[in-house]
């Protein structure tokens, strides 16, 4: 990996040297150059002067600031640039450390690989990676780049230091005003967006690939060949939404389905269903009854079947005599008895043999 800035970090009266390696790469993006449709040719573009029409050599071609609101171009040289005060010059001066939560992402930037430079910046280098990593903390500070200044952060990852660009607070434009009225969401609409979050599962960044790049060199390839290109399916997913509780609720489905759990486990309860569960589940029996008795009283009260009565009398009294059900059954302490009596008018006690 070729180095393409060389500076230093200033941590307090520390000095570390270091070489800049690009982080990222965006070659492998899809990129399109303009032709001639009629043969097929690249079409170039030339620098040509608004004033007189002429094309201008590179050797011609200088640098001009234009005010803001102003239409006048001031011509500025690089040598007037080269004079001008640059306070961190090429040091990345540490300013403070922050917590990683206090960065707007909206600030960042490109990102660079800080390797050190030189035998004698390896301690010192892997000091300030480690107290990075171990204080979870990140450093914030000034560096100028390419006769830039611009603010950047410094953070420990996978065994080297990484630099992030960021931009200055003015150059993150305020959030438009995109929402024009208040939306009321309902519990159970919550619940379901949260299970879905929680069913899509860990992801596997290895796995992410760009599907669009692959389709065209897809197609490139086939076109080569003298093939007619195929043109894909149209996917499921541009389908409008019209039920936001149903599309929530197939979502987790599909995304459980996917993580192979069957489709007992992709069913998804709603907040109302829930709730009288767990307070079903929470309600204890009365003093003096158990937990067999609501059962029993729930039947007689509907008015069961002699069968289902019977069943339940049989349970009850199952090892004892007939002596002691008659005795049993006359008595007021036997209340699930006395329920069926009551819903059923008349005892339907069986003799046991």
């Amino acid at each position: 990996m070729r180095s393409i800035w060389n500076g230093a970090i200033s941590f307090g009266l520390v000095t570390i040297p270091v070489k800049t390696y690009s982080a990222t790469e965006r070659t492998s993006s899809v990129s399109f150059m303009r032709i001639h449709e009629k043969d097929g040719a690249p079409i170039q573009y030339r620098k040509m002067c608004e004033l007189d029409g002429k094309e201008v050599p590179n050797e011609e071609v200088g640098k001009g600031y234009q005010p803001p609101g102003d239409d006048t171009v001031v011509p500025v040289t690089d040598d007037e640039l080269s004079r001008l005060p640059a306070p961190t010059g090429k040091a990345l001066t540490i300013l403070s450390f922050v917590d990683p939560s206090e960065i707007d992402p909206l600030q960042m930037d490109k990102a660079y690989y800080l390797g050190p430079n030189g035998a004698s910046a390896a301690k010192p280098y892997a000091l300030l990676r480690e107290a990075l990593e171990h204080h979870r903390k990140v450093a914030l500070g000034k560096v100028a780049m390419r006769g830039r200044e611009s603010l950047a952060m410094l953070r420990a990852h996978d065994g080297a230091i990484v630099m992030h660009q960021l931009l200055w607070p003015d150059q993150v434009r305020p959030a438009p005003d995109v929402v024009h009225e208040e939306v009321k969401l309902r519990e159970n609409e919550m619940a379901l967006a949260e299970t879905l979050m929680d069913s899509l599962g860990e992801l596997d960044p290895a796995e992410l690939h760009d599907d669009y790049r692959e389709a065209v060199e897809e197609l490139a390839a086939a076109k080569l060949e003298g093939e007619e290109p195929v043109a894909p399916a149209p996917s499921a997913s541009d389908a409008q939404v019209i039920d936001l509780t149903a599309a929530l609720e197939k979502s987790v489905r599909a995304a459980r389905s996917g993580r192979g759990e069957g489709a007992e486990s992709a069913s998804v309860t709603p907040i109302r269903g829930r709730t009288a569960t767990k307070k079903a589940a929470e309600k204890k029996p009365a003093a003096g009854k158990s937990t067999a008795d609501a059962p029993a009283k729930k039947t007689a009260a509907k008015g069961g079947t002699k069968k289902s009565t019977a069943r339940t009398t049989q349970k009850s009294t199952a090892g004892t005599t007939e002596k002691t059900a008659r005795k049993t059954t006359g008595k007021s302490t036997d209340r699930k008895t006395t329920a069926k009596k009551t819903a059923a008018g008349k005892p339907r006690a069986k003799k046991s043999g």
